[in-house]
């Protein structure tokens, strides 16, 4: 079955590699907690908000060993005022055999604003 593995992450500056370690630490940390294999992965779609345009965050995927041939695509998310700032959003598509309410979700910094209520234990 195909189930949606969401996670988001904050950066601070709009600097490539601030955006690509965050991703990378958001994408580690989502793998992790879900035992998910890079064969595991459908795709992966990667928003950032219209204040995030000095790099491409799915190169963060490319750093991580087994990864190569995820398909992996970077847009801009819906400028909504007030929204969160400075944030990258990830949603994984994993094969998977676990339950809908068993995904763990992962949102860093600024970004467990987005979803409190999926928010399981210590994130950064």
């Amino acid at each position: 079955m195909n189930r949606g593995l969401r996670g988001a992450t904050t950066v601070l500056q709009n600097e490539e590699n601030q955006m690509i370690e965050n991703t990378r630490l958001l994408i580690e940390e989502m793998v992790a907690k879900n035992n998910v294999q890079p064969t595991d992965v459908s795709h992966v779609f990667i928003s950032v908000t219209k204040d995030l345009n000095a790099g491409f965050p799915a190169k963060a995927l490319r750093e991580i060993s087994g990864w190569t041939y995820v398909p992996v695509m970077c847009m801009a998310e819906i400028d909504v005022p007030n929204s969160l700032p400075k944030c990258i959003r990830v949603m994984m598509v994993v094969n998977t055999t676990e339950e809908q309410e068993k995904i763990q979700h992962v949102f860093h910094h600024d970004a467990v604003k987005l979803r409190p209520d999926l928010v399981k234990g210590d994130n950064n």
